[in-house]
């Protein structure tokens, strides 16, 4: 079962949502990420979700290690604890005052294959380093966080300063007017759509696209950047959805 809305948003493409991800937009956002089976009846309703599809869904996703069955209901499992936390990073993240310092890795692992280099760049992408060439990556160093630990058998960091105009540097790195029109179309089509299938939908591409903010410090964006704008707006989606699902 498919909920029956595709569309397009200027550069945003908006995707159906399956019952799966209706029932993971629920509990992603949930706080603890855990709804009594009636709450998640209930709270799927509004979305085309009829009782036989949600059983059907919640059987394949237990079975899958995406959910955990639990006295009372369901909670996100732990494979996507950490998709969780991604998701509350890009919504809150944890920036410090940008001296001028720009982390940089360099990756010195050879001999990879094609499935562990995949992986090796979704893994910094997601870190919001970019790619200035292959296999140097770097980013201002602006954010509180530390690379994790297993990265040091594969690169080696360092910290630096680099000679060009700084602005430039993060123009070129990053596709920022792209990101700043698709945050506007979304911004645009959220304050019209009305219908809750309608509006779990655009809320769900606005957690993809704050995922991919690079979270820049504020003299390296544009005047006119809207992040704030947008994880505001979902700020405000998410306690309105959390209200609605635990009175359901």
């Amino acid at each position: 079962m498919r909920i029956d809305e595709t569309m397009q948003t200027g550069e945003a493409a908006l995707r159906p949502l399956s019952a799966r991800s209706v029932v993971l937009s629920l509990l992603l956002g949930a706080h603890p990420p855990e709804l009594s089976v009636r709450d998640l009846a209930r709270a799927v309703e509004p979305f085309g979700v009829g009782g036989s599809t949600l059983r059907a869904a919640l059987s394949r996703m237990t079975a899958a290690g995406d959910l955990l069955r639990t006295d009372t209901g369901y909670r996100i499992g732990e494979r996507l604890l950490e998709r969780r936390r991604r998701q509350d990073d890009a919504l809150h993240p944890r920036t410090r005052a940008w001296d001028g310092d720009w982390e940089m890795a360099v990756i010195t692992a050879t001999g990879r294959g094609p499935a562990e280099r995949a992986d090796l760049r979704t893994r910094l992408t997601a870190l919001r380093l970019a790619e200035l060439r292959e296999g140097v990556w770097l980013r201002p160093a602006n954010l509180r966080r530390s690379l994790p630990d297993d990265l040091t058998a594969v690169l080696q960091a360092f910290t630096a300063r680099p000679a060009r105009s700084a602005r430039d540097l993060a123009a070129a790195l990053w596709p920022l007017d792209t990101w700043t029109a698709t945050a506007r179309a979304l911004l645009d089509h959220i304050a019209r759509v009305e219908s809750p299938a309608g509006r779990l939908t655009a809320y769900a591409a606005v957690v993809r696209h704050l995922l991919a903010d690079p979270v820049l410090p504020p003299e390296l964006l544009p005047a006119d950047w809207p992040g704030a704008a947008l994880r505001t707006a979902y700020a405000d989606y998410q306690r309105e959805l959390t209200r609605a699902v635990r009175r359901a």
